[in-house]
């Protein structure tokens, strides 16, 4: 599989390409493949950090279960600026706040698909990605939501 490392303010993140759709994206480094895919993902990736692009327009596919799917539907559907929390996410597809944290923690395009915008029923929580709740309050910083943080 296809993957790239963009240089980004909170590290070096990897972009993975299969069959025609972005599958996973995380901290570290990675490939240094360039298709047409991957280089408009890392230039979308590149704006969202210059505080250029709001939304992703990208071929996402997530694996896993029905429930995981969803969750990550939901996600992708918070938009820019904004929170929800896992137990308002929870209702809305009939589940736990408990499973859908799992879920979030199990997103395998973060940022992308924006987990960061979810936040625990009292404010922020942790967050897997690299650097965890110091990277979250990065990321919604950067969108204009950390007067949600407090």
């Amino acid at each position: 599989m296809p993957s790239l490392t963009v240089d980004t303010p909170t590290g070096a993140f990897v972009l993975t390409e299969e069959e025609g759709a972005i599958t996973r994206a995380t901290w570290g480094r990675g490939g240094s493949d360039h298709t047409p895919l991957l280089d408009r993902a890392a230039e979308q990736l590149t704006e969202y950090f210059r505080g250029e692009r709001e939304v992703f327009d990208l071929p996402l596919r997530v694996r896993g279960s029905v429930l995981q799917r969803a969750v990550c539907d939901a996600i992708a559907a918070i938009p820019f600026g904004y929170t929800r929390t896992y137990g308002e996410i929870a209702r809305d597809l009939g589940s736990s706040a408990q499973a859908v944290g799992q879920c979030c923690g199990g997103n395998p395009i973060p940022v992308i698909i924006p987990c960061h915008r979810v936040m625990g029923a009292r404010g922020l929580t942790g967050f897997s990605g690299q650097g965890g709740v110091e990277t979250k309050v990065a990321l919604l910083r950067l969108e204009g939501a950390a007067g949600l943080l407090i």
